[in-house]
């Protein structure tokens, strides 16, 4: 039985949890997470999370995005 865990719960998103999450576009989530040095972003292989608590303490000290 596989139990699904609330998006506020998880450590770790997906573009599209991101995207819903923090209403952000998926575009403006890749463009961001491109760097290599972006302190928000896991790589899985290819896939791409997103550390959710360390994008929330970006956003909170960002202007603009």
């Amino acid at each position: 039985m596989k139990r699904e865990v609330p998006i506020w719960e998880k450590a770790n998103l997906t573009l599209d949890e991101a995207a819903a999450y923090f209403g952000i576009g998926i575009n403006k989530l890749r463009e961001i997470t491109n760097d290599n040095n972006c302190p928000f972003v896991l790589w899985c292989g290819s896939k791409r999370l997103i550390k959710r608590k360390a994008l929330d303490e970006y956003l909170a000290k960002m202007y603009s995005i």
